[in-house]
């Protein structure tokens, strides 16, 4: 299974990607996982993208592309791999391909999760983050539900800044649809239903 994960910030990507990893054991790579690690690590990548994130915008595209081609040669990658908010526009889509014919591998399916973007700027301001686990709780947990850390909002997850990500989805983004729906990858599932309803159209989409 090479797939990659298409849909708006907080449209419930990183959920299901998690749902398929348990069941079929592939490698989930999240960019925004691997970039919020740098960050806090403040390695190099780290500092040249948090200027960015920092304000809702993409991180530059050669940055992206650089960290996904080491990412894709480690070892869980082999078995197959979602890819989680990469790419990202149609260049690094453009690079994707690149990477995976130097691979020897090909990609099998784009997975769009679909929900209105009034649905998610609610869904997303009102989510917590925990600063020791990165458990991701709602506004109603005072703690962490996992590690009993202290629960905050990240700034890429207040209202004004939600607003500017989907901007720069729109605009940057979404041209992804159309360039998998031309090569006959792109599948479309409903993302505004219970997160099991959702996995249920997932696994019927990518069957």
């Amino acid at each position: 299974m090479n797939i990659v994960l298409l849909g708006a910030p907080g449209a419930g990507k990183g959920t299901q990607a998690k749902k398929l990893v348990s069941e079929f054991g592939v490698a989930h790579i999240s960019t925004g996982d691997i970039l919020r690690a740098a960050v806090k690590n403040q390695t190099e990548l780290g500092k040249q993208a948090q200027k960015y994130m920092d304000v809702g915008d993409l991180v530059p595209d050669q940055l992206i592309i650089d960290m996904m081609k080491e990412r894709l040669k480690e070892d869980d990658a082999q078995k197959g791999f979602i890819l989680d908010g990469f790419p990202r526009t149609t260049a690094q889509a453009d690079a994707l391909k690149e990477m995976l014919d130097g691979l020897g591998k090909t990609l099998e399916a784009a997975l769009q999760i679909e929900v209105d973007f009034d649905t998610i700027i609610k869904r997303l301001s009102s989510r917590r983050t925990c600063r020791d686990c990165g458990h991701i709780g709602t506004a109603s947990e005072e703690s962490c539900t996992v590690c009993g850390g202290e629960m905050y909002q990240r700034d890429d997850d207040k209202p004004e800044t939600i607003k500017n990500r989907l901007d720069v989805y729109a605009k940057q983004t979404a041209p992804l649809i159309d360039y998998y729906k031309d090569k006959n990858l792109l599948v479309t599932v409903n993302g505004d239903q219970d997160v099991e309803d959702v996995y249920k159209d997932v696994k019927e989409a990518i069957k």
